[in-house]
């Protein structure tokens, strides 16, 4: 299976480069100098559970892409989708399948419109990793897994277990990744899954941006409760659009927000420190406005994306009055 790799950050560079060492066809899709880059230092993965080194790997250019791929996956940030859906379009045959590595639920859309539905699965990955100066991708936790599947599931299936709703070609997918160093999962009900990893992740983000703080650092300072009131007005509104959380996994994301000691930080937060682009709209301001249509109130959410709109409107300025 050729396997086509937008970015080869922290999540490309990681299931990218876990594929190649497991010895699968995977080519990276990157700009001039992170091609130059690899080309000259090669591919090192740093991880607590063993690292990895790949010298030299496969890379191309957007803009010289000669044939389909089999399968894309698209590791960008959502911010990055549309001059991303341009630089993958000539590797989109009829064959093809798209498996996005986005958050939240925003990008589905533009996707099924540029490529069509049919073309484009539902995932996510859990992951804590991140590109570093140096080059390395370094990644953080135990946790490194990349969930996919169809999404065909009507609203309200999730729970019955007796419907299947894989199929051969991510079954396919399935085989190509079993074997590599990562967890590799098909799911049945990608959509509820993709809406229980929203909630958790808006949440954290929210809760960690607002008090510039990782989760240790709030549960030290005794300011658990307002992580998990974000997380019960952002499963209010999952419920309202019809994915409800499941009630083991309620339990499991209000262990997370209140566990001493987490080395759980979201990629926000990085991202904020560094003075760097933020995905506030895609995994936040795209959340409540889905909430405003139900009549969902959800107060403590809103203070914390105005909180990441003036973040990013003073980084705007400064932008600005530095002539970028």
């Amino acid at each position: 299976m050729r396997t086509l790799v937008l970015g080869a950050g922290g999540i490309g560079g990681y299931f990218g480069g876990r594929l190649l060492e497991a010895g699968r066809d995977v080519t990276f899709l990157v700009r001039p100098r992170r091609a130059e880059a690899m080309a000259a230092s090669g591919l090192r993965i740093r991880c607590r559970r063993g690292d990895a080194f790949v010298p030299a790997p496969p890379t191309v250019l957007a803009g010289a892409i000669q044939a389909p791929f089999d399968l894309i996956l698209l590791c960008c940030k959502a911010y990055d989708l549309d001059s991303a859906m341009r630089d993958i379009a000539p590797a989109v045959g009829p064959q093809t399948v798209i498996l996005p590595m986005l958050n939240g639920m925003r990008h589905l859309d533009p996707l099924d419109e540029r490529f069509g539905a049919e073309r484009v699965l539902g995932g996510f990955c859990l992951i804590s990793v991140a590109l570093e100066p140096s080059g390395e991708v370094v990644h953080y936790n135990n946790i490194d897994a990349l969930v996919f599947g169809e999404r065909d599931l009507a609203v309200g299936d999730a729970e019955d277990e007796n419907l299947d709703h894989t199929s051969p070609r991510t079954e396919a997918i399935a085989a190509m990744m079993s074997g590599a160093k990562f967890e590799a999962r098909l799911s049945p009900r990608i959509l509820q899954e993709m809406w229980e990893k929203w909630i958790f992740i808006a949440s954290g983000a929210a809760v960690a941006c607002l008090m510039r703080a990782a989760i240790t650092d709030l549960v030290a300072a005794g300011a658990v409760p307002t992580g998990i009131a974000m997380l019960e007005e952002c499963a209010a509104i999952a419920a309202a659009e019809g994915f409800a959380p499941r009630g083991e996994k309620l339990v499991e994301f209000r262990t997370a927000h209140s566990r001493s000691g987490s080395l759980l930080m979201p990629s926000m937060l990085r991202d904020v420190e560094r003075g760097a682009p933020v995905e506030s709209e895609q995994i936040i301001g795209d959340l409540l406005r889905r909430g405003e249509k139900h009549a969902v109130q959800a107060p403590m959410m809103r203070l914390a994306y105005e909180h990441l709109k003036v973040y990013e409107a003073r980084r705007a300025r400064e932008d600005a009055a530095r002539g970028k």
